[in-house]
């Protein structure tokens, strides 16, 4: 899979939710040395849209796809409507939510374990969190600052839906073995409400958790690195579709003897999302 060439950005007005009409399209390619996200946020600047944030519907393709909720401030009707039905389509599709990550406290730790017995968490989560005292010793330090893992709780619309979390791989030994990244950051996530899981919610929440979290937290960091079971199509194909790569396969050992088939997945941090600069001067 090659990172995108360009992309289209699909622009949602904010009273216009059912109305494809409403919608439009703003072209962006890429020019040489800019990143993706670097081409769709000039796309929409030239577009007279300096204010809106994209976040990456799909760019496991040459032309990839961005998509933004614009305010109603904005007069979408001055820019050219293009026909591209199964663009806005996709988009229309997409709930319009607020989302928001915060650090994780203890008063989150029952949420934790409720969503880790979620059966569609379960099959793929390590058990560190059956029940509070085993949360507690898992995720206490991390909390307390003593484990240098960043755990964060996701929100949607004000209600904690998730749970996301990051470290440099370096700082874990033997994971850095098994996945030969030793200088990436690493995250896992999980969505546990099991309402909010199949509706495009997913793509959306990491792209923004790794540009707004992850990618401010390690500057200089070059790769971003999961690496899901190799059975876990959903995770899979949400990665490809942010610009992951997929890589090594290699066998990854749980609690009770368990052993896992992952899949290291890469994103190459300066060609999706663009280097520390380009992201500071943002509008």
């Amino acid at each position: 899979m090659s990172v995108a060439l360009g992309a289209n950005i699909v622009l949602r007005p904010g009273s216009a939710r059912v109305d494809p009409e409403a919608f439009r399209v703003v072209p962006a390619v890429r020019h040489a040395g800019e990143s993706v996200y670097g081409a769709a946020l000039r796309a929409l600047r030239e577009a007279g849209l300096d204010r809106v944030e994209p976040w990456a519907v799909d760019l496991s393709t040459k032309l990839g796809l961005f998509a933004c909720d614009v305010p109603d401030s904005y007069d979408l009707g001055q820019l050219r409507s293009d026909s591209r039905p199964d663009l806005v389509a996709r988009m229309a599709a997409v709930p319009q939510v607020t989302l928001g990550f915060r650090p994780l406290t203890r008063a989150d730790l029952g949420d934790v374990v409720r969503w880790v017995r979620e059966p569609h968490v379960a099959r793929w989560w390590n058990d560190e969190a059956t029940d509070l005292a085993a949360a507690e010793r898992h995720y206490g330090p991390a909390i307390d600052g003593t484990d240098p893992t960043r755990v964060w709780v996701i929100e949607v619309n004000g209600r904690s839906v998730g749970f996301v979390q990051d470290y440099l791989i370096g700082d874990h030994p033997e994971y850095a073995l098994l996945t030969a990244q030793p200088d990436a950051v690493g995250f896992d996530y999980a969505i546990g409400e099991r309402s909010r899981v199949g509706h495009g919610l997913g793509t959306r929440m990491l792209w923004q958790f790794l540009r707004d979290v992850v990618r401010p937290g390690y500057p200089e960091a070059r790769t971003f690195f999961a690496a899901p079971d190799h059975r876990n199509t959903g995770s899979l194909r949400v990665l490809e579709k942010l610009g992951f790569r997929q890589g090594l396969w290699f066998d990854e050992p749980q609690g009770g003897g368990r052993v896992d088939t992952v899949i290291g997945c890469t994103l190459d941090v300066r060609r999706v999302l663009g280097r520390p600069a380009q992201l500071a001067t943002r509008p």
